[in-house]
């Protein structure tokens, strides 16, 4: 067994669940035992660094379970990051954009310093943040006002802002949270710095309802945010381990009138470093705990193709509402 394949699981495997009993065992065949969908790595347009998953703050239904005290992904360091930057310039298939995710990355010591390697590297470069006290530090916001100056229009924080209502925020993050990162969001607008923002679908608003939310917000606060860009006001859905998901064949792309070159995994990969190991590359940033979805060491291990065997391959990132079979 390689290094990387002993795998700490923060989540109970999914097909463990009453609603999912028998799915999602085998990577070749359903539980029907139809021919299992696979995606193909259709050139690498996003790569990503999970950070490490400690967190200043407990979310509810945090998807990959970070706290203040929850250190199975460990800090990624400069050198490590650099490591699968200099690969990325071997491959014809050079991404358009490095991507930064945690934990809160701002807990990161080398946050700054990692950012730097990349964009000095020419990538456009985006960072998840809670924005709140990690990202409010002064060595960080002087780091974040030198890069955004060294390397104008390359830099973009998405900010987690659950729901721009503060109860509901609150109801997520903690009491008091949201009037913290609104804090770190006005610091942001006064320096220049691009934003966008990533919301939940946890409770019963429309999407149009909760883009219209938004807009008020961001008009309010002045913050060029545009709320009807779904890649500038990105709304997650929730994913509910225990709920009944039908597995993706290789009949639904055509009974879906879906192409498998939308999928996460076609286009995407992430590095992570597990406690007491060395960095390896997950399929996509939901399943950095699964054992299936390590792909090895290097990039070129991590282009083989990724079989759809987990309910949030299929509810989260291939039906959106729709189903072909159960």
């Amino acid at each position: 067994m390689k290094d990387h394949d002993a795998i700490p699981a923060p989540h109970a495997r999914a097909e463990t669940t009453p609603a999912n009993q028998g799915k999602f065992q085998h990577p070749e065949v359903t539980a029907k035992g139809e021919t299992r969908a696979t995606v193909a790595l259709n050139g690498l347009q996003t790569l990503w660094f999970n950070t490490g998953t400690l967190c200043n703050i407990t979310c509810v239904n945090c998807y990959i379970d970070s706290s203040p005290s929850n250190d199975a992904l460990t800090y990624l360091s400069t050198a490590e990051v650099e490591t699968y930057l200099d690969e990325l310039h071997t491959r014809k298939d050079r991404p358009r954009e490095i991507a930064f995710t945690g934990g809160e990355p701002f807990m990161n010591p080398e946050m700054i310093q990692m950012a730097r390697a990349a964009l000095t590297r020419g990538y456009e470069l985006l960072i998840l943040t809670n924005a709140m006290r990690p990202m409010q530090r002064p060595q960080v916001q002087e780091g974040l006002i030198a890069l955004n100056r060294d390397f104008p229009e390359k830099l973009t924080l998405r900010v987690s802002l659950d729901h721009f209502a503060e109860a509901h925020h609150d109801e997520m993050r903690g009491a008091g949270s949201y009037r913290v990162t609104l804090a770190g969001m006005d610091w942001l607008r006064d320096h220049g710095i691009p934003m966008a923002v990533a919301a939940r679908s946890l409770w019963h608003d429309s999407e149009a309802e909760t883009r219209a939310g938004f807009a008020a917000l961001f008009a309010e606060r002045r913050y060029e945010i545009d709320a009807e860009n779904p890649g500038m006001t990105v709304i997650f859905p929730e994913m509910d381990l225990s709920a009944e998901v039908p597995e993706i064949t290789t009949a639904c792309w055509g009974i879906l009138g879906k192409d498998p070159k939308d999928v996460m995994c076609a286009s995407s990969r992430m590095v992570v470093k597990r406690k007491g190991q060395r960095p390896s590359v997950v399929a996509c940033t939901l399943l950095p705990y699964e054992a299936e979805f390590d792909l090895g060491a290097t990039l070129e291990e991590a282009s083989r193709d990724v079989a759809l065997n987990h309910p949030h391959c299929a509810k989260f990132c291939v039906l959106g509402g729709a189903s072909c079979s159960v």
